[in-house]
């Protein structure tokens, strides 16, 4: 068995440690945005833990009103800009704790007046010592090249930094995560039983909207990393603009399918495919009835989750898929080719 799959079944156990242990750290990181809130956040970050931050970006609009920037790491590393962070937060997310160009942007950020946060695995790293403040995702060595549970830590890290700059959130919602994670893991035989129906395909597009859409990003990233799998991904809104024009029976789509306000355009994403030859597969929920019973070919979290916390169950059998349909391809999802576990780029 991969230590890939191994430690996507551990990702319970570090969502709950991750807020058990992190909360008293955000209770005093929440005074601190009280006595001086940010008009502005940035988010820096690499790889998965950038798709980390595309949730980020959603969650904490959604809920805090504030506006947040993806970081260009370039413009510090490269083009050796200044730039104007008073009142800024500036949030770096590295699995590692020692990605070069995000820990750069973080450094530079302290220097021009940020508040500075890092959001690692790692106690030791460079990142956990670098910032004002910082969230540690209590997810344990991670030994796969693939990230799992670390992903779905630093989006535990995100619903806990919403709550640090008073988003309405409580802290019991947040205690169901493990549980629906829980829930998601139950579909393994079922996503290993259906990968083999894949173990051909060479190009595929992932969709998700809104807070799943980084879900998108992170699924078509697994596939891409440990199956060789050329993964598109698109918003369900973009892929209509045009690109559904290549999605053909060799060409399968992956879509995620909360309940909640994508839906809709989900649903007319799924109805277009439906009217062709298109092979779809969905993630959905017991929330969305329509999703839920439809005749499709779906992974079927046996719970309700409103769609604000969906993100973290729904990337599992992404997860689990991806490292199945490596087994089925005969590849070894723990070493991928070329990719090495920290990554360190300018």
């Amino acid at each position: 068995m991969s230590k890939m799959l191994e430690e996507i079944r551990q990702q319970p156990e570090a969502l709950s440690k991750t807020l058990q242990q992190e909360w008293k750290g955000i209770e005093k990181l929440k005074k601190q945005f009280e006595a001086y809130p940010p008009r502005l956040i940035v988010l820096a970050a690499r790889g998965t833990s950038d798709n980390a931050a595309q949730f980020g970006r959603y969650l904490l609009e959604l809920l805090t009103g504030i506006p947040v920037s993806l970081a260009a790491p370039s413009i510090y590393t490269l083009y050796d800009r200044k730039m104007n962070l008073e009142d800024t937060l500036v949030v770096a997310i590295s699995q590692s704790g020692e990605s070069t160009d995000t820990n750069l942007v973080l450094e530079r950020a302290k220097e021009n007046g940020a508040f500075t946060l890092g959001i690692t695995n790692e106690a030791n790293s460079t990142l956990a010592k670098l910032g004002h403040a910082s969230i540690l995702v209590r997810a344990g060595k991670e030994k796969s090249v693939a990230a799992t549970k670390t992903y779905t830590g630093q989006l535990m890290a995100m619903y806990l930094l919403a709550y640090a700059l008073g988003a309405k959130l409580e802290r019991k919602q947040l205690e169901t995560l493990p549980g629906l994670a829980e829930k998601a893991l139950k579909l393994e035989p079922q996503v290993a039983e259906i990968a083999g129906r894949y173990r051909f395909m060479n190009h595929a597009v992932v969709v998700g909207r809104g807070l799943n859409y980084a879900n998108a990003f992170e699924f078509a990233l697994k596939m891409m990393e440990t199956c060789y799998v050329i993964a598109e991904r698109f918003s369900s809104a973009d892929l209509l603009h045009g690109p559904i024009a290549m999605v053909d029976p060799h060409f399968p789509a992956f879509v995620f399918a909360p309940s909640g306000v994508t839906w809709d355009s989900i649903s007319q994403l799924l109805t277009r495919i439906d009217s062709t030859t298109h092979e779809s597969l969905i993630i959905t929920d017991k929330s969305n009835k329509a999703a839920f019973e439809s005749k499709r070919r779906a992974f079927r979290i046996q719970a309700s989750i409103p769609e604000l916390f969906s993100p973290i169950p729904y990337i599992i059998p992404g997860q689990l898929f991806a490292g199945y349909l490596a087994t089925e391809k005969g590849l070894n999802p723990d070493q991928p080719r070329s990719l090495t576990k920290v990554t360190q780029t300018l």
